[in-house]
């Protein structure tokens, strides 16, 4: 009875040795038997057999000449570079050169650097070895990509099951890298990291493949030994595509990986340009609109002015009519510019005294100069409009009596923003060799409309306003602010 009892568990025991013997087959059979720089499944053996003997060849003509610093494979020039260079320091960098952007977004800057770059690389390098081995076939092109992975350090490939290799939308790939470079330099260093690391293992990797099949691809980390995960995860599939994918796996709900796309910023920026030049062309309109409508102002005024016989009146309807020209010039070179922030002084200040000119048409030579001494001719538009206005009140004020009795006359402007007043940016000077103000002690205290407006402009720039004048020595207006 005891031998009976002995013999069934010896039989058990070789029913149980069989069944692991059939499943170790089984597994066997799955991946390579021959290979060393790939996992693959057994349907793709052959091919990535073909691949490891020829990429192998390519790599055995390393040839290092320190001399000449040089690194040669088959003829092609190659660098080494420290592969946390490439990672965690790289990213820790980005994160300190951006660190005004905030954490998160210095992150995503740095990423997508990474990603572009080897994105692009892959995408050159299997150009170069589908040329340089007369690779036909889009399975024959990218079996080369996981081996010269594997010689060059990236990482070792495992291709999953459950991967669909066409060259069309329904393409995926599912695979990992063993001893991936940017997985072990978190590691080495002691870093933990609470989202996947491998960057430049899916921009490579998708770059390669997207070469291969030529179809448009990215690829995710899903999970990463970088955050404490047993192995780097990826998933390949085109970018309208990979999100339904994602979905499925259960070990990335928490975490939402962002999706990276080749020049993905690049893009982004080109939003923004597109999205800036529709405000542009829309600012430009609302300006043309804006000195429109005070062209419109103006003529309505000159026509009110043939019907008023009132000199006093005459005169004030005709200083209105100056001063919407000066705002309607000032949006007229906005419209004409392809910079609304800030306006050229060089061009506003003599459109504003050419208009006077017209509008006075004073019976002496009047010579006006112009100076702009400025180490960039740019003005904020916040200061220009009353810049332009305290201009038009001065000049004008200087045509209609500085010269009374006199043959002829000048009047210089300066605007410069060298040797300035402390606390000050700019300065703006007027003077004329006219006969002067009569009542010197009182001018500042003037209750004309006219220097009312000026004093009101300048201390809208926060500023300060002097003025000098002498009989028969003509004035002066200094504003600095």
């Amino acid at each position: 009875m005891a031998l009976s009892n002995e013999t069934r568990q010896l039989r058990q025991q070789v029913r149980s040795l069989k069944k692991e013997l059939n499943a170790y087959k089984k597994a066997s059979k799955k991946t390579s038997k021959n290979l060393h720089t790939v996992i693959v499944p057994e349907a793709l053996q052959r091919v990535f057999d073909i691949a490891e003997k020829n990429v192998g060849k390519y790599h055995n003509s390393l040839l290092i000449d320190p001399e000449k610093a040089s690194i040669e494979i088959s003829g092609q020039r190659y660098l080494l570079i420290r592969a946390s260079a490439l990672s965690i320091e790289f990213l820790q960098g980005i994160m300190k050169y951006y660190s005004d952007k905030g954490e998160q977004e210095a992150l995503a800057i740095g990423k997508n650097i990474l990603f572009d770059l080897a994105h692009l690389i892959g995408v050159e390098d299997a150009r170069n070895f589908i040329d340089l081995m007369g690779l036909k076939k889009p399975v024959e092109m990218l079996s080369a990509g996981p081996v010269h992975f594997a010689y060059t350090g990236w990482a070792q490939v495992k291709l999953e099951e459950g991967s669909r290799t066409t060259p069309d939308k329904n393409f995926i790939l599912r695979y990992s890298h063993p001893y991936s470079f940017e997985a072990d330099s978190w590691i080495k260093a002691g870093k933990n990291s609470d989202q996947p690391v491998c960057i430049m293992n899916s921009g490579y990797s998708s770059g390669w493949c997207e070469h291969s099949f030529g179809i448009k691809l990215t690829a995710v980390e899903i999970t990463c030994r970088a955050r404490g995960d047993a192995e780097c995860r990826f998933i390949m599939a085109p970018p309208e595509k990979i999100q339904s994918y994602l979905k499925k796996h259960p070990e990335i709900k928490k975490t939402n990986p962002d999706v990276p796309t080749f020049l993905k910023r690049k893009k982004m920026e080109e939003k923004l340009e597109s999205s800036l030049a529709e405000k542009e062309l829309l600012l430009k309109e609302i300006h043309h609109r804006v000195k429109n409508n005070l062209q419109i102002i103006s003529s309505l005024l000159n026509l009110q002015l043939h019907t008023i016989d009132d000199p006093a009146i005459h005169y004030k309807f005709k200083e209105s009519i100056d001063r919407i020209s000066s705002m309607a010039s000032l949006h007229d070179l906005l419209y004409r510019s392809k910079n609304f922030s800030s306006i050229s002084v060089g061009s506003y200040f003599p459109s504003i005294v050419n208009s006077l000119k017209h509008s006075y048409n004073p019976k002496i030579d009047i010579q006006v100069n112009m100076e702009i001494d400025m180490n960039k001719d740019e003005l904020e538009i916040d200061k220009a409009i009353p810049c332009g206005l305290i201009l038009n009140e001065i000049i004008s004020n200087a045509f209609k009596y500085a010269f009374n009795g006199k043959k002829k006359g000048k009047i210089d402007v300066l605007f410069s923003n060298k040797q300035i007043k402390p606390n000050h940016k700019y300065r703006l000077s007027i003077k004329d060799d006219g006969i002067g103000f009569v009542k010197e002690n009182n001018l500042s205290e003037s209750k004309t409309l006219g220097m009312q407006l000026i004093h009101s402009l300048v201390t809208q720039l926060d500023g300060d306003l002097s003025i000098v004048s002498s009989k028969n020595k003509g004035s002066q207006f200094l504003i600095d602010f």
